[in-house]
Formats: C-alpha cells, structure tokens, sequence
C-alpha cells in the first residue's frame, strides 16, 4: 500500500515539474532569417565593365540565390534590400536585419579596378615668345588583368557604428529584462559592456569563418582566391549579426565579366554561396 501511494506521489509530482523543465531549457539556436543585399543600386550605378553594370549582376544573383536558400533551406526565411533598380540607403540596408532579428546577412558585389586618370603630351606649340613647349592631354587606364574573389567582414576602425546597432537591438540580442523600445542599455552596468564586448567579438569570429566557407567554395571551382579581409564598411559595421560583403569577380576583367554575367558562372556562384550558408548553419547550429 505505501509502494502504491509513494509511485502516485513521485507520478503525480513528474506531471507538475516536467511542463516546468521543459520551459526552462532553452531552445536550440537556430538560423531562421537571412538577409540577402544586392550591393548598389538606382542612382549608385557607377562601376561596370564592357557590357554589364555592378548593380544589375549583384541583384540578379541575389535573387538567385534567395531563391536557392528558398527551395533548400526550408526552415529559413530569406529577406531582401531591393528587389528592383532602387538604391536603399546603406543605413537602411543594415537597418533592415537588425528590425527583422536576422541571423545573418550577406552583400552581394562585383569587384573593379580603378581608373587611372594622367596627363600625357599629345604635341607641342609655341608660347607667346616663341619658345617651343608640350601640350598636354588626359588619358584614362584601367587595369583589365585583375581577377579573383574576396570576401570582406566588419573591421576594427568603426567599431562605434556596431555599438549603436547593438545598443539599438538590446532588448532583443542580450536577453536580458530591459525595458520596451532600446532604452535599456545602461554603459555604465559591468554586466552591459562585457555582453556587448562577447557579442561583438562573437559576431566578428562568425563573420570570418562564414566568410571562410565562402572562399572555400570559389576556391572548389577554381576561382583565383583573394581572401578573407576586413574593412571598415558602414553596412557592415552597423548590422548587429554575422555579416559578410563578397566580391563575386571583376567586372573590369573582360572574361570575369563574361563569368559572372553567364547563367553557368551565376549558378555556379549562388552554388558556392549556398553551400556556405548550408555549412556554416550546421556548424553553429550543432554547437
């Protein structure tokens, strides 16, 4: 009889505690969001190549590639800064992914050389006094011979522009009971600064070794590989998670723009940089 009553007791106690356990085990991290930004755009359309303009080849891989993280990651929803020639302002852009929560955020363009602009003598002439002297033109160059992929992630000379986009994302990145809108960041809390510090440092290592995975992929078809590399990009400084800007080719090299322009060489891209996202989700995801 006491056997009975004690197996009910510890029956009846299991139902009460294990709704309880279950709410207090955190779920696991998950990449939900996405976003996917068509680097340029509208009025910003300078650079281009023979026959192709920048902004048109990022946003037509862009889409392309929304619509592989689509069809394969069926879990994950994919956002985008423009869909269309429109030029979002850059602050906009990052201002997106922060509002929608995105787990990750990556920046499409096309790399080029500069131009080279200097004066040459294209003859000479005779001054007032009859001395003989050169006359002088400007001829532009630009180098067509440069190739390969890069990829850029947030550097340490704008490290304030995160700042701010951390502190505006408080309430929702540091799980923490601050108070409504983003006023409670307080920089003056030990606990606050060493929060922002992890998940700036966090943020940082997780872009470099997404951006990894992205130069492993081109590498894997055979592109020239340029790196990993940092620089102080606003887009990038201000987006308050993993960030990434690559550059998918030069447009300025005549057979890289033939590349990134083709349905193969654009498949073959957004192939890479799915593969990438694919690796990079089940790595965070497992840890």
């Amino acid at each position: 009889m006491k056997t009975t009553v004690f197996r009910a007791v510890i029956f009846n106690a299991l139902i009460f505690l294990v709704p309880l356990l279950s709410l207090a085990v955190e779920p696991p991290y998950r990449i939900k969001t996405i976003v996917v930004d068509a680097g340029h755009g509208g009025r910003d359309g300078i650079t281009h190549g023979l026959f192709s303009k920048e902004k048109d080849v990022a946003l037509q891989v862009a889409l392309k590639l929304g619509k592989a993280i689509e069809e394969n990651l069926k879990d994950v929803r994919v956002l985008y800064t423009r869909t269309e020639d429109v030029y979002p302002e850059l602050r906009a852009r990052a201002a997106l992914a922060n509002g929608e929560k995105a787990d990750l955020f990556i920046s499409i363009h096309c790399n080029s050389m500069p131009v080279v602009r200097k004066q040459v003598i294209s003859g000479y002439k005779k001054n007032k006094k009859g001395k003989r002297v050169p006359v002088y033109k400007t001829v532009t160059s630009q180098s067509t011979s440069t190739r390969g992929v890069e990829t850029f992630v947030a550097g340490f000379g704008r490290l304030d522009e995160q700042d701010v986009a951390l502190r505006e994302n408080a309430s929702i990145l540091l799980e923490k009971d601050y108070k409504e809108n983003y006023d409670g960041y307080d920089p003056n809390d030990p606990e606050s600064f060493i929060i922002f510090q992890l998940m700036k440092n966090a943020f940082r290592e997780q872009s470099i070794r997404f951006a990894s995975l992205i130069q492993k992929e081109y590498v894997a078809t055979g592109r020239i590989d340029r790196g990993v590399k940092e620089m102080n990009l606003l887009i990038l400084q201000r987006a308050a998670m993993p960030s990434v800007l690559t550059e998918i080719g030069f447009i300025s090299n005549p057979e890289e723009e033939e590349y990134i322009n083709s349905e193969k060489g654009q498949n073959e891209i957004v192939t890479c940089l799915l593969n990438a996202i694919q690796a990079y989700k089940k790595q965070v995801e497992a840890e």
